[in-house]
């Protein structure tokens, strides 16, 4: 799994739903998990939450998501955290 695909998966996630819903990293991660083909094995989203974390921390910088906890805008990614449209 690379982090294009970490890329757009965040953002077809956050593209599917209301303008200002959030999602949660963990659904990209279970989304990525979902479309490996078999040439990449039996691959567990909890091992590919390191990607998509460093892939959302590029997206902030970048400008194209916000982060969130609890209604709270997070400047960079710290704990627990929402992912949405900026």
């Amino acid at each position: 799994m690379t982090a294009t695909n970490a890329q757009e998966a965040t953002l077809a996630l956050l593209a599917s739903r209301a303008p200002t819903a959030t999602v949660c990293p963990s659904e990209v991660a279970r989304a990525l998990a979902s479309t490996a083909g078999p040439e990449a094995g039996a691959v567990s989203w909890r091992d590919l939450m390191p990607v998509v974390h460093a892939t959302v921390d590029r997206l902030v910088i970048d400008g194209h998501v916000r982060l969130s906890w609890k209604g709270q805008a997070l400047p960079t990614r710290s704990g627990p955290y929402r992912i949405g449209r900026a």
